[in-house]
C-alpha cells in the first residue's frame, strides 16, 4: 500500500469499503491467532482454502530448497518458524487476507503467499493477524519476522524496512460482463463516461487528474461518489454508471460474488497505483538489516520459476498483478508521493 493512501486508509485503499461490505464477514473475532489452514501434509500447501467462492482451493507441491534455506538469519533458521504478520484486522480485506468460511480462520491470498515462502525456506508458517498499526509494531519489535499484507514498496518505509517485491499494485476499471467498454490504459478512453470512486483515495486523485486533462481537451468525464458498496454495485447494474475504480484486488473478489447474480461483473483494465511513470509494487516487509529479504526473494523466484507462484495468483484471480521475478528493494513509490 502507497503511504500516501496509508493517511486515510488502513489496507488497500479507503475504496476497498466498497468492494469489501457486501462480503459480511465481520466475525474477525481473536483472529490475531497463530493459523495455518496450509499444511495438510508434507510437502503441500493449500491456497484459496474456506475463501468463501473468492478462490479454486488448489493443492500445491512445495518443499525445502536447502540452497535457500541456507541464507536464512541464524536467528531465523534456528526458531524453525517464519512469523507472518498480516494487518487485517478488524474487517479483512478480501481476497487479500479476511476471515474465511468458517468464521473464525484467516484466509486470503497474502497468508496462502506467506505459507509458500515458508515452505520453500523450511520452516513452518506462524501466521499473525494484527491491525495495520500493530503489524508494522511486530516487525520493528522483531516478534514478527515478515509481513505479508499488501504492503506497497515505497522509498519512505526503505528508511526502517527491506523489501521482497512479489506482486503489482494495481487499480482497475469493473464494469458490467455485457459492456464493451475496456480502459486500454489510456484515458481518453474515459471521454463521455460515469465512473463511480471511493473519496479521499489514491484511485480518486488519479481520476479527478484525468478529469481535469479531458476537460482542456474539451471532453468530459463524470465522477461519481456513494456512501457503501450496495450505492454501488445498484449504480452499475442500473446503468447509472458506466464503471467502477478501484483497487484490483477487491474488484477481482468483487467479480467473484457477483458472478451468478443477474448482473455478473468484469475487468475493464488496469493503472499501476503508483500512476503513470512508475509499476507501484507490493512486497514482504522485514526490518532493515535483518537479512531476510534475500532468502525470501529468492525462494519467490523459486515458485515463480517452478510454477507454484502462477498457480497461487490464478487460484485467487489474481494474475494480472505478476511479476516476472522478486527483487530485492525494487525503486519504490518516490518520497515526494510516500
Amino acid at each position: 500500500m502507497p503511504s500516501f493512501r496509508s493517511r486515510i486508509i488502513r489496507s488497500l485503499s479507503a475504496g476497498t469499503a466498497l468492494t469489501t461490505l457486501a462480503i459480511g464477514l465481520a466475525a474477525c473475532g481473536n483472529s490475531n491467532a497463530s493459523t495455518d489452514v496450509a499444511a495438510k501434509s508434507a510437502g503441500v500447501v493449500t491456497v484459496g482454502a474456506l475463501s468463501n467462492g473468492a478462490a479454486k482451493q488448489t493443492d500445491l507441491k512445495v518443499s525445502e530448497v536447502a540452497s535457500i534455506s541456507s541464507e536464512l538469519p541464524v536467528s531465523v533458521a534456528k526458531s524453525g518458524q517464519l512469523v507472518i504478520g498480516v494487518g487485517a484486522l478488524p474487517a479483512g480485506f478480501p481476497p487479500l487476507a479476511y476471515i474465511g468460511s468458517d468464521q473464525k480462520t484467516l484466509t486470503g491470498a497474502e497468508p496462502d503467499f506467506g505459507r509458500l515462502v515458508a515452505a520453500v525456506l523450511g520452516l513452518k508458517p506462524v501466521v499473525k493477524n494484527s491491525t495495520w498499526e500493530n503489524l508494522f509494531v511486530g516487525i520493528d519489535s522483531g516478534k514478527t519476522d515478515v509481513g505479508f499484507s499488501n504492503i506497497t514498496d515505497t522509498e519512505e518505509r526503505k528508511k526502517k524496512y527491506e523489501f521482497a517485491s512479489y506482486r503489482q499494485d494495481n487499480l482497475a476499471f469493473e464494469v458490467l460482463k455485457s459492456s464493451t467498454w475496456n480502459f486500454d490504459g489510456d484515458y481518453k478512453n474515459l471521454a463521455g463516461k460515469t465512473v463511480a470512486v471511493g473519496a479521499g483515495t489514491n484511485q480518486e486523485k488519479i481520476l479527478l487528474e484525468w478529469q481535469a486533462k479531458l476537460k482542456k481537451e474539451g471532453k468530459k468525464l463524470t465522477v461519481k461518489y456513494y456512501p457503501d458498496n450496495n450505492g454501488v454495485r445498484l449504480a452499475l447494474s442500473s446503468g447509472k454508471i458506466d464503471a467502477y475504480f478501484g483497487p484490483n484486488p477487491g474488484i477481482a473478489y468483487q467479480i467473484t460474488q457477483d458472478a451468478k447474480t443477474t448482473h455478473p461483473t468484469r475487468n475493464a483494465g488496469k493503472f499501476s497505483g503508483a500512476g503513470a511513470s512508475l509499476q507501484g509494487l507490493i512486497a514482504a516487509t522485514a526490518k532493515k538489516d535483518s537479512g531476510l529479504a534475500k532468502p525470501v526473494a529468492d525462494a519467490i523466484n523459486y515458485l515463480i520459476k517452478n510454477g507454484q507462484y502462477a498457480k497461487w495468483l490464478a487460484a485467487w484471480n489474481l494474475s494480472n498483478e505478476a511479476v516476472s521475478t522478486s527483487e530485492v528493494n525494487p525503486a519504490g513509490l518516490p518520497l515526494s508521493n510516500s
